[in-house]
């Protein structure tokens, strides 16, 4: 009788030494989870980079192709087609960029006059007339600021 103790306490280690060894490895997963969910440290954010209210207005007869430098990660022009006049557009350009608005008019002409004021201050005027006429105004954003 022994023999069948000593037998199945032989068989029942390896059990215990497998949950034992699944238990700590459970526990070293929940722990490294729970590292990554508490572990705050935060990433430095970009510093904020300065801006100017630039206001683009376009003013006339007729019907434009208008297209104008929106700020965005990619720096690209914005275009609206088909635009029946007059047309304003108000954004917040970073300092160092140069705000551009181009108006081209149509196939049937007209009279058209762009601005730019930046932060309110009357910057540049353009104006072009009859069929395709174009016009554009642009200019830095510091140069105001000063």
């Amino acid at each position: 009788m022994r023999e069948e103790h000593e037998h199945e306490s032989a068989e029942g280690s390896p059990d215990r030494r497998g949950l034992l060894i699944a238990g700590v490895t459970l526990l070293a997963c929940f722990g490294l989870v729970g590292y990554g969910i508490l572990d705050t440290e935060e990433q430095p954010k970009p510093a904020a980079v300065p801006t100017a209210e630039v206001k683009y207005e376009v003013t006339g007869t007729g019907t434009a192709e208008i297209s104008y430098l929106a700020p965005s990660k990619t720096d690209t022009t914005t275009v609206e087609s088909s635009v029946t006049l007059p047309w304003t557009k108000s954004v917040q350009m970073p300092l160092g960029k140069a705000p551009t608005v181009t108006v081209v008019l149509d196939d049937k002409g007209g009279q058209a006059s762009c601005t730019l004021a930046i932060q309110k201050k009357h910057v540049q005027r353009a104006t072009t007339t009859g069929a395709f006429g174009r016009a554009t105004c642009s200019a830095e954003t510091q140069t105001a600021q000063e």
